[in-house]
């Protein structure tokens, strides 16, 4: 179905059927929101063969049912967002009076960012196999997530979980799209629809227009700044469609978890600080990808505090340091954030301002970010605490009229004990293109509910031309492992 919530109407297959190879078509069961890990609808094409498959699929005539979503159009709804992050929204963190602190302020600055829906696009896009036989299933399937993809496959075929067999494969890219089984649950009905073995395929078109989107994002900041120039009052307000809403089809606002993630936690020493969050409607199914909201959140924070920099002339190094404060641990808690760090302990994996700062000035002295630059050159310098790991990033860029061209990346990361160096340091790399891609070039619109983008001409990834210098460095440390991924 191109756009959420529509099903098939009426279909013509006497085309399709004609082709070499096809066998047969299948009207796929009607899906009601949620939408959780449910097959799409639609209309699948048996063949003896993925090509004529996918032939056979473009001979098919389709009539969909009317939709909710079909009106949804991406750059209305992110001005919408924008527009309500520009209002007071629900406090969830709270520190002194925020709204107080600016109206007493010397001077003020603010800024509003937005991120728009992105797609994991992994390497291969997913396919599984299942074979249905005597009440038992048994899948081969590229999932992040075996025990959901068992879960869920039993519940479609209404046999217990015990009844499926789940073999696991190689990934070939996961970034959280195949953390969502629902390309398993199609090959497992069709399994036992016909009572062969059934290998679902999907298609790059399939997976960039009708998989699960990283939300849409809208963020206001603000600061207030006492006469000295110190930043005295903080108030920052997020606004993305919930992934929440995949799970109960009626979240209209993100959930604890998602703002756990690099919003709530903000770690700064601020007299005054007030978090909000506004609602935010989902249209689309919602599966994050690789660090979670994270992305939007990251991405702004590490953005108003450059500009902030910039407006203060004050170096990014020296205003994150003294935003950060002095060395101990920070606890949301006592100010009515009930914080879930990763799932992981608070005292053993406390938010610790020192590895903080000792992170940004490790990769600030590392890629020289305070020696003087050539002409259109500058630095831009970010960290961020991220899974119970502390990772800071700097990135040279040049820019001449509108062409942006980034030079060098350097990232280092406090992991805590590290295992194998070289996976985190992989890791790391792979995150620096991953991340780079996003920044430049990632963006999914949507226009009367179906999304516009298809494959990699449109959606496009960072090539080799485009990659900058990349340098890694991991902090030698014996604190509790954290996350990479």
């Amino acid at each position: 179905t191109p756009v959420v919530g529509a099903n098939v109407k009426s279909v013509d297959n006497s085309a399709a059927l004609k082709v070499k190879g096809v066998v047969d078509t299948f009207v796929m069961p009607e899906q009601s929101e949620p939408v959780l890990f449910k097959p799409l609808p639609g209309v699948a094409v048996l063949a003896t063969n993925s090509w004529a498959a996918m032939q056979g699929r473009k001979q098919l005539r389709i009539e969909w049912t009317d939709s909710t979503h079909s009106e949804h159009n991406s750059d209305a709804y992110l001005d919408v967002l924008k527009g309500r992050v520009k209002q007071q929204g629900k406090v969830i963190r709270s520190i002194g009076d925020a709204y107080a602190g600016m109206m007493n302020a010397v001077d003020t600055f603010e800024a509003g960012y937005s991120v728009p829906y992105l797609i994991h696009a992994p390497m291969e896009p997913p396919a599984a196999t299942a074979v249905f036989k005597d009440g038992t299933c048994e899948i081969w399937a590229c999932t992040q997530t075996p025990q959901s993809t068992q879960q869920n496959v039993a519940g479609a075929l209404g046999i217990e979980p015990d009844k499926v067999k789940v073999n696991v494969t190689l990934l070939g890219g996961g970034f959280g799209r195949k953390s969502k089984p629902d390309f398993s649950v199609e090959a497992a009905i069709l399994a036992k629809q016909t009572g062969k073995p059934v290998k679902v395929s999907w298609s790059r078109e399939d997976e960039i227009r009708h998989g699960y989107y990283h939300a849409a994002a809208a963020m206001h900041f603000a600061a207030g700044m006492d006469d000295t120039g110190r930043v005295v009052s903080w108030l920052q307000r997020t606004a993305f469609p919930s992934i929440s809403w995949t799970f109960n089809g009626t979240s209209d606002e993100p959930s604890g978890s998602e703002l756990d993630l690099g919003f709530g936690d903000l770690p700064f020493a601020l007299d005054n600080l007030s978090c909000e969050v506004q609602k935010a409607e989902a249209h689309l199914r919602i599966g994050w990808v690789r660090s979670v909201s994270n992305i939007q959140h990251g991405f702004a924070i590490g953005s108003f505090v450059d500009e902030l920099a910039h407006k203060l002339d004050r170096r990014p190094r020296e205003l994150w340091l003294e935003l950060l404060g002095s060395d101990r641990l920070v606890d949301p808690e006592p100010e009515c954030f009930k914080y879930g760090n990763y799932g992981e302990s608070k005292a053993v994996f406390p938010i610790d301002t020192a590895r903080i700062k000792a992170v940004l000035n490790l990769v600030a002295d590392k890629a020289g970010v305070d020696k003087p630059t050539a002409k259109n050159e500058a630095w831009g310098l970010s960290v961020h605490r991220s899974f119970v790991s502390y990772v800071a990033v700097a990135t040279k860029v040049r820019v001449d009229g509108n062409k942006v061209q980034v030079l060098e990346m350097h990232s280092a990361i406090d992991a805590g004990t590290v295992v194998n160096p070289d996976r985190v340091r992989s890791q790391m790399e792979g995150a620096m293109i991953f991340g780079l891609s996003l920044a430049m070039m990632g963006e999914i619109s949507v226009k009367d509910g179906a999304v516009v983008q298809s494959n990699f001409h449109d959606y496009p990834l960072l090539r080799m031309n485009q990659s900058p210098q990349i340098h890694s460095y991991i902090v030698e440390s014996s604190q509790p492992p954290g996350g990479v991924g």
